[in-house]
């Protein structure tokens, strides 16, 4: 079994406060996006990922970078001071967001194509339905 992070961005997206969660494991990311509304405080992300971490929708697995551990001390104190600084959401997480976005807005489409489609059938039967009404004494 391969090793599995966790990591959680949460930023200022216009009007909202956006949390991005990106999971690694086996060398696949899945991203996968949540909504704070107000900008949030530390005790209500520590609430979120407590509370709402199993019922979270990850996207599709996407080809991670590889991030091999660095054993210097030095650059690894700067990859952390990167990372705090928050160098905001990497590329790869916005494709996988994009392509989560993307499978939503399939399902939504065939969900709505096959509504219309009841939709139809429905509204030919009452036509049947009253012709045949109508042709009944004859």
């Amino acid at each position: 079994m391969g090793k599995e992070s966790v990591a959680l961005t949460v930023f200022f997206e216009d009007p909202f406060w956006v949390g991005v969660w990106e999971r690694t494991r086996d060398g696949r990311l899945t991203v996968c996006k949540m909504t704070f509304g107000p900008e949030p405080k530390e005790y209500e992300v520590w609430e979120a990922v407590l509370k709402n971490y199993d019922t979270l929708r990850f996207g599709p697995p996407v080809l991670a970078g590889d991030r091999s551990a660095c054993s210097n001390p030095g650059r690894l104190r700067k990859a952390a001071r990167h990372e705090v600084q928050g160098s905001g959401v990497g590329t790869r997480s916005q494709q996988a967001l994009k392509l989560l976005q993307e499978q939503g807005k399939q399902t939504r489409n065939a969900l709505r194509r096959e509504k219309r489609e009841e939709e139809r059938e429905r509204k030919r039967e009452l036509q049947m339905q009253k012709k045949k009404e109508k042709h009944r004494g004859h």
